[in-house]
């Protein structure tokens, strides 16, 4: 059977030599980990194998590292709106995907109620609908971030270890479940360590749904247009069909949103306070003749909190939709 992510050969686990029955680690968090993954049904024996394994927790990711830091977080936002208008060019790719694809789009339309043009414009926005290909390991990625915050200082910073801990807690409990011995664990992902066609977290696996073949691969692209949809219903609550008649002018308001930007410091499209309860400048609100767009526009949010990624994916998949409209 074909190694790929989701549908790896079955290894026998032949853990020999020291027996473990704990968790005891120098590293504390390891600790925490192990403890996570034991009580959810993983053995003390892989847990710790797999945290003690060279491969995957003596192992440092540089690059990933380095764009993790809060000012390349802050460059890559301020380039989502270049690479929306840079993606508008692969419109006619995204159609022909769609195309293509019709049958799992259908599908996903019918079983969630999220519209094709809206996954097709996700798939495009994340690897370029599965042409750029990922160059980290999504473990090595996540104990980088553990092993390089012992101690963390400020609210971001543990927010890195909190997220990056459960990440690895999870890769290591699918691994156990399909047994996969820890130095063959291997998931290619981007140095944020997502995953796949969709970028899924490991955290989001729990979304992933093959579209016939029984169990899920990230990296085909009938399983991520489906993984896509559920994502969204699931996570989002995106269960009817976008009118695309109900909605505005989208370039328009994509153009008066960057204007709108580009002026007010924290603005964003639909919310008006941040997590932490700070006001942020809200494009749309006191706008009625909005209300529907703001609607789905919360609904992608969830799967990118980015204002600039969520209205890029809604004018990709506006333009999508009247290019479709057209040739039929």
């Amino acid at each position: 059977m074909k190694k790929t992510l989701f549908s790896i050969t079955f290894l026998a686990l032949t853990l020999q030599a020291k027996s473990y029955t704990n968790c005891t680690f120098k590293n504390p968090h390891y600790t925490d980990i192990c403890k996570k993954v034991v009580k959810q049904g993983v053995s003390y024996n892989y847990a710790n194998r797999f945290l003690l394994n060279y491969f995957k927790t003596q192992k440092f990711d540089a690059i990933s590292w380095k764009y993790l830091k809060p000012k390349y977080i802050k460059y890559h936002k301020t380039q989502e709106k270049k690479a929306n208008n840079v993606l508008v060019s692969y419109l006619p790719k995204m159609v022909k995907n769609i195309q293509e694809h019709q049958e799992a789009y259908r599908y996903a339309e019918a079983k969630y109620g999220v519209n094709k043009e809206i996954i097709a414009a996700i798939l495009l926005k994340e690897t370029k609908l599965g042409k750029i290909q990922p160059t980290h390991d999504a473990f090595i990625v996540f104990n980088t971030i553990v092993t390089h915050l012992p101690d963390p200082k400020t609210s971001r910073e543990r927010w890195l270890l909190k997220m990056a801990k459960s990440n690895m807690a999870t890769i290591i409990r699918y691994c156990y479940k399909y047994r996969i011995a820890p130095q063959q664990c291997n998931l290619p992902s981007s140095y944020a360590g997502a995953v796949g066609i969709p970028q899924f977290m490991p955290n989001s696996f729990t979304y992933a749904e093959s579209y016939k073949n029984g169990i899920p691969n990230l990296n085909d692209m009938d399983d991520a247009i489906l993984s896509v949809a559920k994502f969204l219903h699931k996570k989002a609550n995106f269960t009817m069909l976008i009118d695309w008649r109900l909605m505005p002018d989208i370039p328009a308001v994509e153009s008066d949103w960057y204007n709108y930007a580009y002026e007010h410091e924290n603005a964003s499209l639909v919310h008006e306070k941040n997590k932490a309860g700070k006001k942020l400048a809200c494009y749309t609100k006191n706008k009625p003749e909005l209300e529907y767009f703001k609607a789905y526009i919360k609904k992608i949010m969830r799967y990118n909190n980015s204002s600039n990624y969520a209205i890029g994916v809604l004018r990709l998949a506006f333009d999508a939709h009247l290019a479709l409209t057209k040739r039929y």
